[in-house]
């Protein structure tokens, strides 16, 4: 891994699925591509966007393998990382160290309910000294509404304090500013990343780093824009705009959204596929989205010119 903090904007790349369900390497490796060159700085794979937790540990490490040998620098990945199990996090994060990955974002242990900070401290303790590896950079992640297991600013001080060089940020997807803020004003050295682009600006006005954002599958271009113009008399403006976009997109689920305006504007099919238990957005809802997103004038960057 490298040593170098991550900053910019990042994007939980979409899994896309084959007809029998398998990861689809091909179309994954290919996106990942556009991304990085249509406005994404890195790629935060394998957490909530990614269909990760319906996912095994091998179909996580063999996309991460193909995508890093098929030229996505692996400085620029941030692979999600943790799991229930000890040993399946330290299978994954070590994996991650191993190719090169710049970071490592950490889910808590999340199926058991009302743990401490000191269970949780454990766990990602135990993990950390698993890996063994002066390279490794966490960066937690903070889902609330998905885990219902906090990561706590006591969590954090508590983490931080025993691993300071590797424990180093954070991705606060709890959709409640006032938390983010406090980790901001509580630990300024840390890299904090809101889970939305609706608070990069504010973010990043605050000593925020920038933003790990499920819709920057889609808007990574416009996204970047307020990223690169946040110190200017145009952000407000840049910032309204993608924060429009997003509240369009997540009207809707969101994972099946962003997987059916991909297929939409890629003239892909195949993209629309989810793992179940999700559910493809059936005919009247992908009418609705794409009719809500021509009455904002939005679209999608050029596709890319093969699928491979």
């Amino acid at each position: 891994m490298t040593t170098e903090k991550f900053r910019g904007v990042f994007v939980p790349v979409l899994t896309p699925f084959k007809s029998d369900l398998t990861p689809d390497v091909d179309r994954f490796v290919a996106h990942c591509r556009w991304l990085l060159e249509n406005g994404a700085h890195g790629l935060a794979p394998f957490g909530t966007t990614s269909e990760a937790n319906s996912m095994s540990v091998e179909e996580r490490m063999e996309l991460l393998e193909a995508a890093i040998d098929r030229g996505i620098p692996a400085a620029k990945m941030m692979p999600g990382t943790g799991t229930c199990s000890i040993a399946d996090s330290t299978q994954l994060t070590k994996h991650a160290v191993g190719l090169g990955c710049g970071g490592a974002l950490m889910l808590p242990p999340f199926y058991y309910k009302g743990m401490t900070d000191e269970g949780l401290f454990a766990s990602f303790s135990e993990v950390i000294q698993r890996v063994g590896s002066e390279s490794l950079r966490v960066y937690l992640y903070h889902i609330p509404p998905q885990t219902n297991v906090p990561i706590t600013l006591n969590l954090i001080e508590m983490l931080v304090k025993a691993y300071p060089d590797t424990v180093v940020g954070l991705k606060d997807s709890s959709g409640d500013w006032n938390n983010t803020e406090s980790v901001l004003k509580s630990f300024p050295e840390f890299i904090v990343f809101p889970g939305s682009e609706g608070f990069l600006l504010q973010g990043l006005r605050a000593g925020g780093s920038g933003c790990i954002t499920a819709s920057g599958n889609v808007n990574p271009g416009d996204i970047r824009k307020v990223y690169d113009s946040w110190q200017t008399d145009r952000a407000d403006d840049l910032q309204a705009r993608i924060s429009l976009a997003r509240k369009t997109i997540q009207a809707y689920p969101l994972i099946p959204a962003l997987k059916r305006i991909v297929a939409h504007f890629h003239d892909d099919p195949d993209w629309e596929r989810v793992r179940p238990p999700m559910l493809d957005l059936n005919a009247e809802k992908s009418a609705s989205l794409l009719a809500d997103l021509k009455a904002i004038d939005w679209k999608l960057a050029p596709k890319l010119e093969a699928v491979a």
